[in-house]
């Protein structure tokens, strides 16, 4: 089974605003609670074709809501960007965000119950694990017995300390080129100034920095020409292992590690191990950029999938965008020895949406890069929440803007997420006729994805090279591969023109000397796996293929020796 992620920003899912406002707090603008995430919701999205569920923004994370009355110290507001504040900029590693409870006193037996109610329904449970910085007031109320607080033995007269948790600048007060004041006038005070989480190395970091955060210390010393000191062993290894213990030892099935490269490879290979021999089922999912750093955190880190963003996500945006489709060949190569371990997705929190003003402008667009990142290799794949229903992300919610993104920083209520919940219900009356086609695809590919044996776990073919001086396809608009198990074999071809196609394909004899393919000028049976129309074809390497496609679409033909 390959895995097929589902993420979903925890507190935005059941929010049900009827009128939301910029920069509105829970109140006004909704906050999904985990008890939406009830058994219905779950099995929804199961059947879209669904494996794992991203809880995003589960850990306890500064915010400018004031939770003070349950004994959680209230955060200043200029150190916490929007209204509800970064799932990124973790305030307690051991605790549940206070936004996504019902009975915020008891938010871990909410928690507990979300695992319970996830792995009833047959999902695993994907959590964030933030390693590199924390929030800039970070302060653990629910640490087990017996764990000291991040920073609690910290030198901080010394910029750099291998037994430091964190970084500091000595003698200079925290001093970013913005106020630091609340809306009451209160000052916000640190001194010595910590080091900002993305590796910003002076007192006064600017407003594109992460100011919310401070940099983790893993014992490298930057300042000092980046020497590595690992024995002895940094602290703050030892209380990042108790953290993962913590959460895999509550049912977490897979962490989805924040900026993993920034974090040395020598912690991951000694952490995954760590975790591994006490939950050997546990996955690790790194966020890393680097592909030059790919097989170092995959061979020597441990991990087991990395993300694809700057090879075929990248690719497939500028394919939609216009580019010509002949470039996927090169982005699959680049990582053909590792193929099987590389995380595909079209849209991410940190991504623009598809549908967006900034990206393709129309859901639709999104389909034949569908079917080349779902159904291409064996990877696992990941959907974003409302991608499926072709949300564009153009809402103005608060700290970032009008940017094509759903927001991580605010509360927001997301129309067409709320429209499909419909109240708990499900049922569809409240989408458009487009939203629900556009849902419906999804989940028939991603299903496919699965179901197939051929998809799932057969050999891949890339025809491409045998087609440019085809004049019958436009190689630069069409994207055209063959998948095969046993005796089927499934011919996928994609059409990033907003035009149908009538194309011809031709299949080149190393296709089916390679896939050991029965040559033949008799015509087979064989059915559009999307629609379920049936046609005949012929095999062979002298006669070409003959598809007709649909604008922003493509087949997915199975075709039985």
């Amino acid at each position: 089974m390959r895995p097929v992620i589902y993420q979903v920003m925890t507190r935005l899912f059941g929010a049900d605003s009827k009128q939301t406002r910029r920069f509105g707090s829970a109140e006004e603008n909704g906050c999904g609670k985990m008890a939406d995430f009830t058994l219905k919701a779950l099995e929804e999205i199961r059947q879209m074709g669904c494996t794992h569920v991203w809880y995003t923004g589960l850990l306890e994370h500064a915010t400018q809501t004031d939770y003070s009355a349950y004994g959680i110290d209230r955060d200043h507001e200029a150190v916490v960007k929007g209204r509800a504040g970064s799932p990124y900029a973790v305030k307690d590693y051991y605790d549940v965000d206070p936004d996504l409870a019902v009975h915020v006193p008891l938010r871990m037996k909410e928690f507990d119950n979300l695992v319970r109610r996830t792995h009833r329904v047959g999902l695993k449970v994907v959590m964030d694990f933030v390693p590199n910085h924390v929030a800039r007031q970070y302060h653990s109320d629910a640490k087990p017995a017996g764990v000291k607080d991040l920073g609690a033995d910290d030198d901080c007269l010394m910029a750099f300390s291998p037994q430091n948790n964190f970084y500091y600048i000595p003698g200079q007060q925290f001093a970013p080129q913005f106020h630091l004041h609340d809306h009451e006038g209160r000052e916000y005070i640190e001194m010595p100034a910590k080091v900002t989480g993305n590796d910003c190395f002076t007192a006064s970091p600017g407003k594109n920095d992460w100011y919310e955060t401070v940099k983790l210390n893993y014992g490298i010393d930057y300042m000092g020409g980046r020497s590595e000191h690992f024995d002895p062993q940094p602290d703050t290894w030892q209380k990042m292992l108790q953290i993962l213990l913590f959460w895999a030892d509550k049912g977490v099935d897979a962490f989805r590690c924040d900026m993993a490269e920034m974090v040395p490879c020598a912690f991951w290979h000694w952490v995954i191990a760590q975790v591994k021999a006490q939950h050997p089922q546990v996955q690790f999912i790194a966020e890393v950029y680097n592909p030059n750093e790919y097989r170092n955190y995959l061979y020597h880190g441990g991990f087991d999938y990395l993300y694809d963003k700057v090879g075929l996500y990248d690719t497939l945006r500028q394919v939609v965008s216009g580019e010509s489709a002949s470039r996927i060949t090169q982005a699959w190569q680049q990582v053909d020895d590792i193929h099987t371990h590389m995380l595909n997705f079209l849209e991410n929190h940190d991504e623009q949406r598809l549908a967006s003003d900034f990206f393709a402008g129309n859901a639709e667009k999104g389909r034949p890069a569908l079917l080349v990142s779902a159904l291409m290799r064996q990877n696992p794949f990941m959907l974003y929440f409302g991608q499926e229903l072709g949300e564009r992300g153009m809402d103005e919610e608060g700290f970032s803007g009008r940017d094509g993104r759903t927001t991580i920083f605010d509360y927001w209520t997301l129309d067409t997420v709320s429209r499909w919940r419909n109240g708990g219900k499900f049922d569809g009356q409240r989408l458009t006729q487009e939203e629900k086609e556009l849902q419906a695809y999804y989940r028939r590919v991603l299903q496919l994805s699965n179901e197939e044996v051929a998809l799932r776990e057969g050999e891949f073919f890339d025809i491409m090279y045998a087609n440019y001086d085809n004049p019958m396809m436009n190689t630069h608009r069409q994207f055209a591969f063959l998948r095969k198990a046993e005796d089927e074999l499934i011919v996928v071809v994609a059409n990033f023109s907003d035009q149908p196609a009538q194309s011809s394909i031709r299949l080149p004899q190393h296709a089916f000397d390679y896939l050991h393919l029965p040559q033949s000028l008799k015509a087979r049976k064989a059915v559009d796996l999307l629609t379920g129309e049936k046609e005949n074809v012929v095999l062979h390497p002298d006669q070409l293929l003959e598809v007709l496609l649909p604008a922003n679409g493509g087949k997915v033909l199975k075709i039985k020796n």
